[in-house]
């Protein structure tokens, strides 16, 4: 049976390479993805991209996930910081879940160094660029007992 993983990319994330290029580099989110796709299909993976701008869109994603998905990676972007809603989403399921982010937060402005999603999540990656989404397969593959099958 093939592992599946899902990625979820919340808002702004789709204005990569455009958006703050200084901050978030200029591969764009097609890029992160590919990238990610190569990293999934060495680990024998099965990886699954979403991407959306609204709240309520993830919260539903995130609740559909553990029928579907044995691990979760989510890149949540500003709600990171802001969305109880999401966290508990996060914590209702029985999955493993790896929160990742572009940037290094806690090289930025104060108000992103807190994170909701870290209280629901396994492990944190953040400040590698788009090698993170390939680390938080890496993890997913070893915490779920697939690396190198």
């Amino acid at each position: 049976m093939p592992v599946k993983i899902l990625l979820v990319n919340g808002p702004n994330l789709n204005q990569l390479g455009t958006r703050e290029p200084e901050i978030y580099g200029h591969e764009t989110l097609d890029d992160v993805l590919k990238r990610a796709q190569t990293a999934a299909k060495a680990l024998k993976l099965t990886l699954e991209c979403v991407q959306s701008n609204h709240e309520g869109e993830i919260i539903d994603i995130i609740h559909g996930a553990g029928k579907k998905y044995h691990g979760l990676i989510l890149n949540a972007g500003a709600y990171t910081h802001t969305s109880i809603a999401i966290m508990d989403a996060l914590l209702l399921l029985k999955i493993p879940v790896i929160e990742v982010h572009l940037s290094n937060i806690f090289r930025r402005e104060e108000f992103r160094h807190h994170s909701y999603v870290s209280l629901a999540s396994k492990g944190v990656i953040c400040g590698l660029g788009s090698h993170g989404y390939v680390l938080a397969l890496e993890a997913l593959a070893g915490l779920l007992g697939k690396h190198g099958q």
